[in-house]
C-alpha cells in the first residue's frame, strides 16, 4: 500500500502541475492581443480577423482543457491512494481524556505553541477570542501550570504570562520575549549577524554560566571564525576594533578582547583557535579545518540559542503541544485497536478501573505478560480459557498473578 500511495504521489508531481496549462493560456492571450492590435490598426479587417481567430483560439483552449483533464486524473488517483492508505476510522472516545474538562489549559497550550512558533499576531487573535468566549470554570483541583527558572526577570514573565486576576488570558510580556527571540534568530539565520545574540548572551552571562551553558563561547568562537575568514558580519558592539584591520589580525585582536573570560573553562578550544594561525596559508588542509569550514555551524548556534532562551523562560526547546500531538499520533493506532477489542469482548476500559487498578479491582498479569484489571479478567474468562485482548495468547484465569504497584 505504501508503494501505491508513493507511486501516485510521484505521478501527481510529474503530471499534476499547471506549467503546460499556463503556456497554452498565454498562447491564447497572445493570439487575442495580436488580433486586437490588427483591428485597432485597420478596423475594416475586423470581421476577417475574428473569423481567422476562431480556429486557433479553439485549438489553444482545447489544449488547456486537455492539460486540466490530465491533472484531474492524476489528482483523483492520488486521492484514492490516500483513502486506501488512511481509512476513515472513528477516534477513541473522550472518556479517558484527562484534559477534556480543562479547556483553559488546552487554550493556554495552543496560545503558547503559537507564540513559540513566532505566530505572534495569530496568538493575539486566539487569546482575544478565548477571552471573549471563556470556557466554564474549572474545578479547584485542576492542574496548575508552574515553571521555575534561575533568571527571575524572565521567570516572572512566564509565571504571569497568561493569567489576569479575572482568569482571562494575557500574553503581552511573553510576546515581547518571543519577539526578541525571533528577531535574534532572524539575524543569525538570514543575515549571519552574531551581534544581537552575543549581546543577549552577555546580558544573561551569569545565569548561563550557572546552568553550565556553552552558548556565549559558541557565539564568540563563531564570531572569531568569521573575522578570521573575512566574512561579512556586524561588529560585536562590545569588542569592535576601530583600527580597520581584517582577517587573522582582526581575529587575534578580537580574541584578546573577548576570550579572557573563557580562558579557564575553554583553554583547549581557545588554543585550537589560536593554533590555527600557523596554518593560515593552508587552513583547508590543516587539523583545524573542521572548525573553520563547518557548514552546520550557524544552525548549531541557532539551536543552542533557542534552547537556552526557552530554558531561561522555564520552557523546553520544543513545543509541548507539538510533542503531545506527535506522541498522540503514534499511540492512536494502539488506542483504536484496544477500544475495538474492548467493544468486541463487551468489556470496559477506564483509567479508574484498569490503570493502575484499585484494591478491589487490582491489576492482573497473564502468562503472556500483559496486564488487565481483575474484573475484566473474570468477564473475559467466564470460568474457562480466555484470549488475551492484546495478543493471541490464551490462558486460564487462575494462571494470572496480581501485580503490586
Amino acid at each position: 500500500m505504501e508503494e501505491t500511495s508513493q507511486a501516485a504521489h510521484e505521478r501527481l508531481e510529474r503530471k499534476g502541475n499547471l506549467k503546460k496549462s499556463v503556456d497554452h493560456v498565454q498562447e491564447t492571450i497572445d493570439l487575442l492581443m495580436k488580433a486586437r492590435a490588427t483591428i485597432a490598426a485597420d478596423p475594416s479587417v475586423a470581421t476577417t480577423t475574428l473569423a481567422k481567430l476562431q480556429t486557433p483560439v479553439k485549438q489553444s483552449l482545447g489544449k488547456v482543457n486537455g492539460d486540466l483533464k490530465e491533472i484531474h486524473a492524476s489528482l483523483g488517483k492520488y486521492s484514492k491512494a490516500l483513502d486506501k492508505k488512511f481509512k476513515d476510522k472513528p477516534l477513541p472516545s473522550s472518556s479517558n481524556d484527562a484534559l477534556s474538562s480543562h479547556a483553559s489549559l488546552i487554550n493556554r497550550a495552543i496560545a503558547m505553541h503559537l507564540l513559540r512558533e513566532g505566530q505572534l499576531s495569530v496568538a493575539s487573535t486566539f487569546i482575544s477570542e478565548a477571552n471573549t468566549h471563556p470556557p466554564p470554570p474549572e474545578a479547584p483541583s485542576s492542574p496548575a501550570a508552574s515553571v521555575t527558572s534561575p533568571d527571575h526577570d524572565m521567570q516572572d514573565t512566564v509565571q504571569n504570562d497568561f493569567t489576569n486576576d479575572d482568569g482571562t488570558f494575557r500574553s503581552e510580556p511573553l510576546q515581547k520575549q518571543f519577539a526578541q527571540m525571533y528577531y535574534i534568530l532572524h539575524e543569525l539565520r538570514n543575515r549571519k549577524n552574531l551581534a544581537p545574540a552575543i549581546l543577549w548572551a552577555r546580558q544573561h552571562s551569569q545565569v548561563l554560566e550557572t546552568r553550565g551553558s556553552n552558548l556565549e563561547f559558541e557565539l564568540c568562537r563563531l564570531y572569531f571564525v568569521c573575522q578570521y575568514l573575512g566574512l561579512d558580519t556586524s561588529d560585536d558592539p562590545v569588542t569592535s576594533d576601530p583600527n580597520g584591520i581584517s582577517g587573522p589580525l582582526k581575529a587575534i585582536r578580537y580574541a584578546q578582547l573577548a576570550f579572557g573570560n573563557f580562558a579557564t573553562r575553554y583553554t583547549r578550544e581557545i588554543n585550537q583557535l589560536l593554533g590555527s594561525l600557523c596554518f593560515h596559508s593552508n587552513l583547508a588542509q590543516s587539523p583545524y579545518a573542521h572548525i573553520f569550514y563547518n557548514e552546520s555551524a550557524w544552525d548549531e548556534v541557532a539551536s543552542s540559542f533557542t534552547r537556552e532562551f526557552c530554558s531561561l523562560l522555564g520552557l523546553s526547546a520544543d513545543s509541548p503541544l507539538y510533542l503531545a500531538a506527535t506522541a498522540g499520533a503514534i499511540a492512536l493506532p494502539t488506542l483504536l485497536k484496544l477500544e475495538n477489542i474492548m467493544k468486541e469482548k463487551r468489556t470496559e476500559w477506564t483509567t479508574r478501573q484498569e490503570l493502575p487498578g484499585t484494591d478491589a479491582n487490582p491489576p492482573m498479569m497473564m502468562p503472556c505478560g500483559h496486564v488487565i484489571a481483575k474484573e475484566t479478567l473474570d468477564r473475559l474468562s467466564k470460568g474457562g480459557r480466555l484470549k488475551c485482548p492484546y495478543c493471541p495468547g490464551e490462558s486460564l484465569a487462575r494462571d494470572a498473578r496480581r501485580v503490586y504497584l
